[in-house]
């Protein structure tokens, strides 16, 4: 399965961004799909994930109320809506698809090619 994120790009501080991420093939009601960010230097961090056969989804406490994540399994695209940008966010965000919900990037096989996210002061 290929995983192809998009959304990523300039904002100012308080703005708001919806990431979006489309698999290739079905994803089955067993997978998890995720989402992690990254800057130089530091490792992959979990931001919020989705059991794609119930919806229940998970946040990173740091970003619980900013962050939103929804799917369409007809499309079989999740997405990841951001608001109120705050600088600390620039990063490239990924988003991932795994077999069991996880917070370590470590158990998610599959992986996009991530998206730039720059938040302007």
């Amino acid at each position: 399965v290929q995983l192809q994120a998009s959304g990523g790009g300039l904002v100012q501080a308080g703005g708001s961004l919806r990431l979006s991420c489309a698999a290739s093939e079905r994803i089955f009601s067993s997978h998890v799909m995720g989402w992690f960010r990254q800057v130089p230097g530091k490792e992959r961090e979990f931001l919020s994930a989705v059991r794609w056969g119930t919806g229940k989804t998970y946040y990173e406490d740091s970003v619980e109320g900013r962050f939103t994540i929804s799917r369409v399994t007809a499309e079989n695209t999740v997405y990841l809506q951001i608001n109120n940008l705050k600088p600390e966010d620039t990063a490239v965000y990924y988003c991932a698809r795994g077999n069991s919900y996880s917070r370590d990037h470590r158990d998610y096989a599959r992986w996009g090619q991530g998206t730039l996210v720059t938040v302007s002061s």
